[in-house]
C-alpha cells in the first residue's frame, strides 16, 4: 500500500506501526547514553587511554549530528519506508559489530557506522507518527512517541550499568539485536509506503553543514579536555565550524534547491517550536548529567541509590506526557507549554537552595515535578510546531527538529560542565583568599585552629579539602541558576506561536487501534 504524506484514512495496523516507531526511537535515544557507564570497563578490555575511549561517545554523536539533517531528503527521495528499514537494519548490524569489536580502532569505526544509520530513526519515526494519526489524535500519539526520546537518555546509564555489572559491557550493544529484528519485521510487514519525490541531492549544502556540525561537535567534546581556546585544535575547530555555518546559510539562501528548504523557516510556529526545543534540550540532559555527580560526590549517596533517586524524573515525565497528550487535543496547547516552562524554572530555582544534606524525599519530589514540567512542554511543542507545516515538509521538518534538540543537548552539557569547572576554581580562589592565620572567625575557634591551621602541612591539607567542598557546592548552585535563566528565556516564545486548530475528541479514546 502506498499513501501520500498526510493521509491517515487508509492506514491500517496503526498500533503495530506505532510500537515499531517507538522502539526505533528508544534504541537510538538509549545508545546516546547507555555506553557512558561502561567506558571504564571498555577502556581496560580494549587497552586504551581515557582520551581514546571517549571517542566511543564522540564518534557516535558526530555521525548522528551530521546525518540527521539529510534524513528528510533521503526519505523524500527513496521513500520513508525504505530509508526506515535500511536505518534499522544498519543500526542493528552496527550494534552487533560494536559488541564484538577487538580494538579501539574497530570500536570507533563501528560507532561511526551506528551513528550514521541511527541518525534517521528519530526524525523518521516522528514523521511517521504525524502521518498515520489525524490531527485530533496527534497529541496522544506524540506523547507515546516522545516517551522514547525523553526516557531513553534518562534510563540509558542505569540500564548500561546493570548490563555491564551483571553480564559484560558488550551486552550494552547486543541488547539492540532482538528489538532491532522485531522492529524491522513490523515495519516491513505493516508500514505503508510513501510517495517518492525525485529530488537531486544538494552536495554543497550538505558538505558545508557537515563541516559546521562535525567541527562544532568536536570543539564541544574536546574543549574541556584541551582548555578550550588555549588550544590550537579548539581554535581551528571553532574557525571551521563558523566557516561551515556561514557557507551553509549563504548557500541555503541563494541556491535553487537546497536540501533544507528555506520555506520551513517561514512558518512561525515551526521556528518558535524548534527554538523552544533547542532551549529545553540544553536543560534536558545537562540537568541529569549534573545531578548524578552532585548526589554521589557531594551528598555521598551510593551509586545505586543515586541512580534510583534520579529515576522518578522519568516517571513524572511519563505521566505528564500522557496527560498532555489528552489535553492537547481538547484545549489550546500554548498554556500547557508556558506552564511547563515555568514549572521547570521553579524546580531549578528550588535546586539552587540545595545543600549536600538535602533529604532524599525532597530530591525525589523536585525531580518528579521537573519531569512533569518537561512532559508538559515536550508534547504540546511538537503538536504546535507541525500544526501549520505542510504535510509534504514533515520529513525535512522532523529532521531539523531533531537536529536542533541534539545540538541544544550537546551545547547544554558542554556549557554546564565548563561552567562547573570554572566556577569551582573561581570560588576556591575567593574562599581561600579569606582563609589565613589572621582570620578572626578561624582563630576564635581553638578546635578549628588546631585541625585547620594553614601554617601546618596537615592543617593546610584538611583546609584545602574543606574549601574544595564548599566551592563545589557554590559551583553547582551557579549551574542550576544558569539552567533556570536559560529555561525562562524561552518563555516569550509561547506568545509567538499561533493556536492550532483544536478538535474535541473522547478523552477515553485509545491511541492504539
Amino acid at each position: 500500500m502506498t499513501i501520500a504524506s498526510g493521509s491517515q484514512a487508509s492506514v491500517g495496523h496503526r498500533g503495530i506501526i506505532t510500537l515499531c516507531a517507538m522502539v526505533g526511537t528508544l534504541m537510538q535515544a538509549l545508545d546516546s547514553t547507555i555506553a557512558n557507564v561502561a567506558l571504564p570497563y571498555m577502556q581496560g578490555s580494549l587497552s586504551t587511554t581515557y582520551d581514546q575511549i571517549t571517542w566511543v561517545l564522540t564518534s557516535y554523536v558526530i555521525a548522528a549530528a551530521i546525518m540527521t539533517a539529510p534524513s528528510g531528503w533521503l526519505a523524500n527521495r527513496f521513500g520513508r519506508k525504505n530509508v526506515f528499514l535500511v536505518s534499522v537494519a544498519g543500526f542493528t548490524i552496527a550494534s552487533m559489530l560494536c559488541g564484538i569489536a577487538a580494538s579501539i580502532e574497530q570500536m570507533v569505526a563501528f560507532r561511526l557506522l551506528q551513528g550514521f544509520f541511527g541518525a534517521a530513526l528519530v526524525p523518521l519515526s516522528q514523521a511517521t507518527m504525524l502521518d498515520i494519526y489525524p490531527p485530533e489524535r496527534r497529541g496522544a500519539a506524540m506523547a507515546l512517541w516522545g516517551m522514547g526520546v525523553m526516557i531513553g537518555p534518562i534510563v540509558g546509564p542505569t540500564l548500561g550499568g546493570y548490563l555491564t555489572q551483571a553480564y559484560d559491557w558488550r551486552y550494552v550493544f547486543f541488547i539492540n539485536l532482538p528489538f532491532g529484528l522485531l522492529t524491522l519485521a513490523g515495519l516491513a510487514l505493516f508500514m505503508p509506503r510513501s510517495v517518492r519525490q525525485p529530488l537531486r541531492f544538494d552536495w554543497t549544502g550538505f558538505l558545508a553543514l557537515a563541516l559546521a556540525l562535525g567541527a562544532f561537535q568536536m570543539m564541544l567534546d574536546r574543549g574541556e579536555l584541551l582548555d578550550w581556546f588555549g588550544s590550537y585544535e579548539i581554535i581551528t575547530e571553532a574557525v571551521l565550524a563558523g566557516l561551515g555555518a556561514y557557507l551553509f546559510l549563504v548557500h541555503m539562501a541563494t541556491a535553487d534547491n537546497p536540501f533544507i528548504p528555506p520555506v520551513l523557516f517561514r512558518d512561525r510556529n515551526f521556528v518558535a517550536g524548534i527554538i523552544m526545543m533547542f532551549a529545553i534540550g540544553m536543560v534536558l540532559l545537562s540537568s541529569a548529567a549534573l545531578l548524578a555527580p552532585y548526589l554521589q560526590n557531594l551528598a555521598n549517596f551510593p551509586v545505586d541509590t543515586a541512580g534510583l533517586m534520579m529515576a522518578p524524573r522519568g516517571i513524572g515525565t511519563l505521566f505528564a506526557m500522557m496527560a498532555a497528550g489528552r489535553l492537547t487535543a481538547r484545549m489550546d496547547p500554548r498554556p500547557l507549554i508556558g506552564g511547563g516552562v515555568l514549572v521547570i524554572s521553579a524546580t531549578l530555582w528550588w535546586m539552587t537552595q540545595w545543600t549536600p544534606d538535602v533529604s532524599q524525599t525532597e530530591i525525589v519530589v523536585v525531580t518528579v515535578i521537573m519531569g512533569i514540567g518537561l512532559g508538559f512542554v515536550f508534547v504540546p511543542v511538537q503538536v504546535v510546531s507541525f500544526a501549520t507545516l505542510p504535510a509534504t515538509r514533515r520529513n525535512d521538518g522532523t529532521a531539523i527538529y531533531s537536529l536542533l534538540r541534539n545540538v541544544g543537548s550537546a551545547i547544554g552539557i558542554s556549557v554546564t560542565s565548563t561552567l562547573l569547572t570554572e566556577m569551582q576554581q573561581f570560588n576556591h580562589a575567593e574562599i581561600a583568599r579569606a582563609v589565613t592565620p589572621f582570620n578572626r572567625a578561624l582563630t576564635a575557634n581553638p578546635t578549628a585552629m588546631h585541625f585547620l591551621d594553614p601554617t601546618t602541612a596537615h592543617g593546610a591539607t584538611l583546609l584545602n579539602v574543606a574549601v574544595n567542598y564548599q566551592s563545589s557546592i557554590i559551583a553547582y548552585v551557579d549551574d542550576f541558576q544558569y539552567m533556570m535563566i536559560t529555561t525562562l528565556l524561552s518563555f516569550p516564545l509561547v506568545f509567538l506561536m499561533r493556536r492550532p486548530r483544536t478538535v474535541v475528541v473522547d478523552s477515553h479514546a485509545a491511541v492504539l487501534d
